[in-house]
């Protein structure tokens, strides 16, 4: 079991929009961040994270909770799974109270990339490769480069570690087929890949004895995903927050040769074409994104993709494409630092990127095909907001030689804003007052005597229920997150205006029953009597 010491230890390490951003696309909302309900099927932003509450809520269908609680609920696991899948993932070291289990995440990975490491400077061959690609030694050292020998060396040196090949299977480093285990990567330069957070999760290797595949990296595990990472996305983050750029290219070389030449918010792609679950990394501080890909078919071909996937998440950027052979690679070897500061400096916005290569794929000197590629540019700009679309429809029509007229697209009005008021209101009645209310009872607990040495639960008109929730400590209820998360809902600054707030409400309130008592004909004179001037010396008092 594991203790609660280290539950909680773990709880402050983590960050509700890192936890759910690495699963989400978050977008930056006032204070809030919001997307599209991971738990049901919806098509506006009503899933909000606060990351000052450290919580997030579905203004749609309810949900709500912390990190611990989104990991269960995305990965459908218990809670002491969700709880070792977030501590694996953060490279934390969990306690349990049965001691047998007290041991860290296996840092049989780690090891062995200090032995690769050391294993480099050895092998001419692979030295001699990196010196011809113009890598630095900094470079080597600040990458990690190693080199991985023959099969059975990496399978001796894990157990004269301590090791066992079984845990090494489990992080990737070591196969296992037909009852015999085998290393991962033989013979080959290695590039550890590393989380968002810098911990090790796997390693990419590039032959140079000519194994028939290139690359290879490391095999899917519970630490390594190569649809969500970014290759040296550790390195480059402090650069990319701080520019508000990141520069994507393919390859690893790419990547270290950019940085040796200055460009430190470059990242790659693992062997892997841009994918949506790459999105909530490159969402991280709103950086406009630079793709820079080779000039090849398939270097245009997966520019094309992702070109397609960023404009139609709203992501500003644009593509470089290096065209003669060259990649940014040969470029900084070659000396051409300006020319390439010169091309991420002015990218071809995304957009016409897609617009151009389509165009580029039909004889438009065929009216057929020219119709069939209007087709083709009217479907790609439906994936854009209106405004956008309407932009753009004008430089499809210009391409074309044709009138705007003719590029029709379907009248599309933008509710998003409509629904999530529509979500948000979808109670019978909102009063403000009361609401801000129980919020300031959440934010500041200690007001809460002050509040209930003069207004009891009842008199509330609308919010009775959620009021009663908060003074019995019951914040986790998906009504009192939803009021929590809501920033349209205001906080009493301080004692003396919640005094004052206390006060005008009272009065309403007593002068409201004042009228009902003048109102009623059912009760004896002298009972009414009684009960006007009891309501009339609390409103005496209140004044």
């Amino acid at each position: 079991m594991i203790t609660q010491e280290s539950i909680d230890a773990l709880k402050a390490q983590l960050d509700v929009v890192d936890v759910v951003g690495s699963y989400v696309e978050l977008k930056k909302a006032g204070a809030n961040f919001k997307a599209p309900c991971p738990f049901h099927d919806e098509k506006t932003a009503s899933f909000v994270v606060s990351p000052s509450k450290q919580i997030y809520h579905c203004f749609g269908c309810g949900a709500g909770g912390d990190s611990i609680k989104f990991t269960m609920e995305y990965e459908k696991l218990n809670y002491p799974e969700a709880i070792e899948k977030l501590a694996d993932t953060y490279n934390f070291t969990l306690s349990y109270t049965d001691k047998k289990n007290n041991k860290p995440r296996s840092q049989v990975m780690d090891k062995l990339n200090g032995y690769y490491q050391s294993l480099l400077t050895s092998r001419q061959d692979a030295t001699s490769y990196l010196h011809e690609r113009g890598i630095y030694e900094s470079s080597v050292e600040k990458f990690g480069i190693g080199y991985a020998p023959d099969s059975q060396s990496t399978m001796n040196y894990i157990t004269s570690q301590m090791f066992t090949l079984k845990e090494a299977v489990d992080m990737g480093v070591v196969g296992y087929d037909n009852g015999r285990y085998f290393s991962r990567f033989i013979e080959r330069i290695t590039f550890p890949i590393h989380s968002a957070n810098g911990a090790l999760v796997g390693f990419g290797g590039r032959t140079i004895s000519g194994h028939q595949a290139k690359y290879v990296n490391s095999p899917e595990t519970p630490f390594f995903n190569k649809s969500r990472l970014l290759y040296a996305y550790h390195h480059a983050k402090q650069t990319l927050h701080k520019t508000k750029e990141i520069i994507i290219t393919e390859g690893y070389l790419d990547v270290i040769m950019l940085h040796q030449a200055g460009f430190s918010n470059a990242v790659a792609t693992l062997g892997t074409a841009l994918t949506p679950e790459h999105l909530p990394l490159l969402r991280k501080g709103e950086p406009k994104v630079i793709m820079a890909y080779d000039g090849d078919k398939a270097g245009r071909a997966a520019a094309l993709k992702a070109s397609k996937l960023l404009s139609a998440s709203g992501f500003s950027g644009g593509v470089v494409i290096f065209g003669g052979g060259l990649d940014p690679a040969d470029m900084v070897k070659d000396g051409r630092i300006e020319d390439l500061a010169s091309m991420f400096r002015s990218p071809k916005p995304f957009i016409e990127f897609v617009l151009d290569e389509i165009l580029s794929l039909y004889d438009l000197r065929d009216p057929k095909a020219k119709e069939a590629c209007m087709q083709d540019g009217i479907a790609y700009l439906k994936t854009l907001s209106p405004i956008l679309q309407e932009e753009y429809k004008t430089y499809l029509a210009s391409r074309l030689s044709i009138s705007p007229s003719f590029v029709r697209l379907a009248n599309q009005t933008n509710n998003t804003q409509t629904n999530n008021t529509q979500v948000i209101n979808n109670s019978s009645h909102r009063d403000m007052w009361e609401l801000s209310l129980i919020k300031t009872l959440l934010e500041k607990p200690h007001m809460l005597t002050q509040v209930l040495d003069v207004l009891d639960p009842s008199i509330l008109q609308f919010h009775q229920n959620e009021f009663s929730l908060v003074i019995s400590n019951q914040i986790s209820d998906p009504s009192i997150m939803a009021i929590s998360v809501d920033e349209s809902i205001k906080v009493i600054e301080s004692e003396d205006e919640l005094q004052l707030e206390l006060n005008t409400f009272l009065s309403k309130h007593y002068n409201r029953e004042l009228k009902k008592i003048n109102m009623r004909q059912d009760i004896p004179f002298e009972q009414k009597a009684f009960e006007i001037r009891k309501l009339r010396g609390i409103i005496e008092k209140l004044k």
